[in-house]
C-alpha cells in the first residue's frame, strides 16, 4: 500500500544509533544488524574525548584535594606518631586521606587520564601551600599515586564503574604510595621496618576503603544532587534513583 502525503517511515539506519556524549552517530557501517523489535533504539556509549567541563570537574577536585592534602598533613602529625609508635608503620592507616583525588576523579569524569591529571594538580598545588615534603617529592608521588589509580581503570578499559572497581583503584593507589616511601626511605633490603609490610598492608587497606569505598559514596551523594547531570556517571545515579 503506498504512504499517504506526509508520512515517513523509519529505516532501520535512522533507528539503530549510538549516543556518545549527547550525540548520535549511526553505526549501520559497522555492519551491525537492525535492531529487533523491544530492543532499545539509542545506546549510550563512553566517549574518550576530554571536553571543557570535564577539565573544570577535574581541576576542581584536584584544587580541593590539594587544601585537604595540606591540612590533613597538619592534623595528623600527632596520631601518626603515636600509631607508629605502637606498630611501626601501623600510621600508614592514615594513607587514604591522601589517595582520594585520582579515583573520584576518575569515577567522575571517566576519561582516560583523570586520575593521573587530578593527582598531579593536587600535588602542585599542594607543594605551593607549603607542604611538609619537598616540592618536587610531592609532585613525584602525587604522579604515582594518579598512575596506580589510573591504571586500574586503564586495565579494564575504562568500562567498570562500580564500588570495588574505585576501592581497587584506592588500594592501587596506596600501593604506589607505599612503593615511593618503601625506596626514598632506603628501607628496600628491611621489610620489616618503618615502611615495610605493616605499612604496605595499613596503607592498601586505608586506600581501598578511605579512597575507594567511602569516595563510592561521596560520588554518589553528590551525583543525585544533579550537579554532575552533564556527565555520564551523574545520569547513571540519577536514572537509577528513578
Amino acid at each position: 500500500m503506498p504512504e499517504r502525503d506526509g508520512a515517513h517511515r523509519e529505516r532501520p539506519e535512522e533507528r539503530h544509533k549510538i549516543m556518545t556524549d549527547g550525540h548520535f552517530i549511526n553505526n549501520t557501517a559497522s555492519g551491525s544488524e537492525p535492531e529487533s523489535e523491544g530492543t532499545p533504539s539509542q545506546v549510550r556509549i563512553p566517549s574518550k574525548r576530554w571536553r571543557v567541563v570535564d577539565i573544570a570537574v577535574a581541576s576542581v577536585i584536584g584544587v580541593a584535594s590539594a587544601v585537604i592534602y595540606w591540612v590533613v598533613a597538619m592534623v595528623t602529625t600527632i596520631p601518626w606518631s603515636f600509631l607508629d609508635g605502637v606498630v611501626p608503620g601501623l600510621g600508614g592507616i592514615l594513607n587514604g586521606l591522601y589517595l582520594f583525588a585520582g579515583p573520584l576523579a576518575s569515577v567522575i569524569v571517566r576519561k582516560p587520564g583523570a586520575a593521573v591529571y587530578a593527582e598531579l594538580v593536587a600535588a602542585i598545588l599542594e607543594s605551593l601551600l607549603g607542604s611538609l615534603w619537598v616540592p618536587v617529592e610531592t609532585i613525584l608521588i602525587g604522579l604515582l599515586q594518579g598512575f596506580m589509580a589510573e591504571l586500574v581503570f586503564m586495565l579494564l578499559r575504562y568500562r567498570r564503574w562500580n564500588m570495588s572497581t574505585v576501592a581497587l583503584s584506592g588500594a592501587a593507589a596506596g600501593f604506589g604510595c607505599w612503593l615511593y616511601s618503601f625506596c626514598t626511605h632506603l628501607q628496600a633490603i628491611n621489610l620489616t621496618g618503618p615502611y615495610g609490610v605493616i605499612y604496605l598492608i595499613a596503607t592498601l587497606i586505608s586506600g581501598a576503603l578511605i579512597a575507594g569505598v567511602l569516595v563510592w559514596y561521596l560520588y554518589k551523594a553528590i551525583a543525585a544532587t544533579g550537579a554532575l547531570d552533564r556527565f555520564a556517571s551523574g545520569r547513571d545515579i540519577r536514572m537509577a534513583g528513578k
